[in-house]
């Protein structure tokens, strides 16, 4: 089979497009399900701002910094700043959410950009 460079080259700029962003694919027919659910208001701790249970991210309490007003976490990806899973501290954006846990509590996140600094804006404890 003999492909052309230039046909080569349309097959992978196609292929790139969802990586990119630049086009939408929906696996299955439940997925326009799945985004309406997203939509839905998550249960919020105080001072959070709006984020729906689908962009709640898991991660685990390493260490509370109540001086500088920051946790660091253990989490999974940060899907809405396109951030892999690590361990790095984060600065809260309710001083309150650094006595809502302890070391080692399982919690989910929602974390935003203000500004310059990574803050995370929703904290919910797990059971």
């Amino acid at each position: 089979m003999k492909i052309s460079y230039p046909s080569l080259i349309a097959s992978v700029a196609f292929a790139a497009l969802p990586a990119l962003g630049l086009v939408q694919v929906h696996a299955s027919p439940a997925a326009p399900a799945a985004t309406a659910a997203a939509a839905s208001p998550a249960v919020q701790k105080a001072g959070a701002t709006e984020a729906s249970p689908a962009t709640l991210t898991d991660a685990e309490i390493k260490k509370i910094n109540l001086d500088s007003k920051e946790l660091t976490i253990k989490h999974g990806p940060l899907a809405n700043l396109k951030m892999p899973g690590m361990t790095m501290a984060f600065k809260v954006k309710d001083p309150a959410m650094l006595q809502q846990v302890k070391t080692g509590d399982k919690v989910r996140v929602f974390v935003e950009k203000i500004g310059e600094t990574f803050t995370i804006t929703t904290l919910q404890k797990q059971p």
